[in-house]
């Protein structure tokens, strides 16, 4: 794939992303904190193909990038506590972590699952872009995972070109760290990553106390249990047969040997396409998770690239509950 480069000077730019946005493509893009790398984030497809671009991909939350507060609004269940933050920060490097609005459209890989989102009004193009697409956009740093984030269109080129179809150029980032992360609860603010918003600024706008996350607190992201992502019934992976009455989760266009006596079957990916397996992995764990289905086998799924993420949350899925 050849990497295109655009500067936001050029009256084309942003016309060009949108059209790869809304056809489930990727674009990097400047804010003011670092690059990101951006799909709509209501698109399974276009968010898997945010890690595989990353490579070594985990499926970690997302943060989603909207226009305004009232875009928000239609994502999240936004309190009070999140207005007076939006108001004193937004469009800024300042990203809220809320409880997912009922029917959200955000897909659940961007929240890895999770019931919450996490929100960023942004200053400049990727905002405008949310706002002309209609949808929030599912942006991480644009560079290769656990490389230094890009803070320039060169840095984002070094690191992912010819893995994705377009760079926008606007020049290097003003703030050049990520931005802060907090969680509103019902009387305090949980600070769950510094930035330039600083825990006095979060304070003072919020009249709320701002405390570290607790140790012993409960999942607020993916990989900090055993057992996370499971669904009601068993889950026996790797599975090279099909035992009668069982739940196959398949992958490629090779049948798993007894499939036929499955009760039901969902393939990932019949063309064994990891992303769009990942796309699809938390829609066939909800669709199987039910008290009257006891068992559910899952087949090989290669482990390489963007393999390692599906394999990785299917053991959490599989692991002995407590």
């Amino acid at each position: 794939m050849e990497t295109e480069i655009l500067t936001l000077s050029d009256p084309a730019a942003e016309e060009r992303a949108l059209a790869l946005l809304d056809a489930g493509d990727l674009v990097a893009l400047p804010t003011e904190t670092v690059y990101g790398l951006a799909a709509d984030a209501t698109q399974g497809v276009a968010v898997a193909k945010i890690f595989a671009a990353k490579g070594r991909p985990s499926f970690n939350p997302l943060i989603c990038h909207v226009f305004d507060l009232a875009q928000a609004r239609g994502l999240a269940v936004v309190g009070r506590a999140a207005e007076d933050l939006a108001a004193a920060f937004w469009p800024g490097p300042l990203t809220i972590v809320l409880p997912l609005a009922p029917g959200s459209p955000v897909h659940p890989l961007a929240t890895a699952g999770l019931a919450t989102v996490a929100l960023r009004a942004p200053q400049g193009v990727a905002a405008r872009l949310a706002q002309v697409l209609g949808r929030p956009l599912a942006a991480p740093s644009a560079n290769p995972s656990g490389r230094v984030s890009a803070t320039s269109a060169g840095q984002v080129l070094k690191g992912l070109g010819g893995k994705i179809p377009l760079i926008l150029d606007g020049g290097a980032s003003s703030v050049g760290v990520e931005s802060t992360i907090v969680m509103p609860q019902a009387d305090h603010l949980v600070l769950l990553r510094p930035g330039l918003v600083t825990r006095a600024a979060l304070a003072d706008a919020s009249g709320l106390k701002v405390r570290d996350r607790a140790t012993t607190a409960g999942v607020t992201a993916p990989g900090q249990l055993a057992s996370h992502y499971a669904p009601a019934g068993r889950v026996r992976l790797d599975a090279t047969r099909v035992e009668p009455g069982e739940y196959l989760i398949g992958f490629g266009p090779e049948p798993v040997a007894g499939q036929e006596l499955a009760a039901d079957v969902i393939n990932l990916s019949p063309s064994g396409d990891p992303v769009e397996a990942a796309a699809r992995l938390f829609a066939a764990l909800a669709a199987f998770d039910s008290p009257d289905i006891a068992a559910i086998a899952v087949a090989p799924i290669p482990a390489a690239g963007l393999g390692e993420a599906i394999n990785d949350r299917l053991r959490r899925a599989a692991a002995p509950r407590t």
